[in-house]
């Protein structure tokens, strides 16, 4: 059986229906802070929190767990630089009571959403995964730090883990029972699809002068789809090759903050006010990933590389998450 933690979230409930249609039994793990329990539609439901090593230890004696797929981190960048205790204390120590646990029920098979905020401002486009970490912000510093706790934690218990970084997660899944659904939302694709939807007044361009073709940011956007399909492939390479691994999860291609509002007024039908405004600092002007090691290691090719195709998606989930 495997255990997702976080299993309630966003990407969480996209790889629990891929596991599940794969013929994988699993259980979610989730305090409901930010997930929703209506998104569990697969799989046995556990609400429990990390904090609290007790009852984490009861889920591993209740079930027989033999991997484990960790979504559970706080992810806001501004809110881990405002408030870093909170980053810290979850994503970081918690992630330690749950490694904690599992060495002592002898689970050594461990997937860890980690994300591109690891490398900081990027030196080479695109990122690939031996470029340097030098994270900018907490949030980013916590997932590195969980990092470095695992390659020990191999090194020292033989706890085998694949590190998953993600480029900017998107869309929904086709049949539009689950999708994108945070409190407050922050990623670029949802507050544009609710200026559609008309519960947004406006979207903000953040800088457009930057050094691009249109001068806005650049960034990768990779379907949700396509990542929970990583994580069974990422799951079936440690089922086989038990080794310890890390990858980068993107489409190796760039849209831009206006290509991608450009898209979502050709997708929905609907215009909307854009406002532009100054730079956000630490915001680099492009974020693009190689995923080429996923490719030729994991045999992951992703489906969704077109922005439209993306924003379609997402744009299903969001009318009927809005009605």
């Amino acid at each position: 059986m495997i255990l997702i933690v976080g299993g309630a979230g966003y990407i969480g409930s996209h790889t629990n229906k891929a596991l599940n249609e794969a013929g994988y039994e699993t259980v979610v793990l989730d305090n409901l802070s930010y997930g929703h329990e209506e998104s569990i539609k697969w799989g046995e439901f556990c609400k429990c929190d990390l904090a609290n090593i007790d009852d984490v230890d009861e889920v591993f004696n209740k079930y027989d767990i033999t991997a484990v797929m960790h979504f559970s981190s706080f992810i806001d960048v501004g809110e881990s630089v405002t408030n870093p205790e909170k980053y810290y204390t979850n994503n970081v120590v918690n992630t330690m009571n749950l490694l904690h646990v599992m060495l002592k029920h002898n689970v050594k098979k461990f997937i860890f959403s980690s994300t591109c905020a690891t490398y900081g401002v990027p030196q080479k486009i695109p990122l690939v995964e031996d470029h340097p970490q030098n994270p900018i912000n907490p949030y980013g510093m916590t997932k590195l730090m969980v990092e470095k706790i695992l390659k020990d934690y191999d090194n020292a218990y033989g706890l085998k883990s694949v590190i998953l970084r993600y480029f900017n997660a998107s869309g929904a899944d086709e049949s539009g029972e689950i999708g994108e659904w945070h409190n407050p939302e922050t990623h670029l694709i949802p507050l544009i699809l609710d200026a559609a939807i008309g519960k947004r007044e406006d979207i903000k361009i953040f800088g457009t002068d930057y050094d691009t073709e249109d001068g806005t940011c650049i960034r990768d956007y990779i379907h949700v789809t396509d990542l929970a399909d990583a994580h069974i492939r990422a799951l079936k390479y440690l089922e086989d090759e038990n080794t310890s691994n890390e990858f980068n999860l993107g489409n190796g291609v760039g849209f831009s903050v206006r290509q991608v509002i450009e898209s979502a007024k050709k997708v929905t039908g609907r215009d909307f006010k854009v406002e532009e405004t100054k730079r956000r600092p630490g915001d680099p002007a492009v974020l693009i990933g190689s995923s080429k090691k996923a490719k030729d290691t994991l045999g992951w090719n992703p489906q969704y590389t077109d922005i439209d195709d993306i924003i379609k998606t997402a744009w299903i989930w969001h009318q009927k998450l809005n009605k």
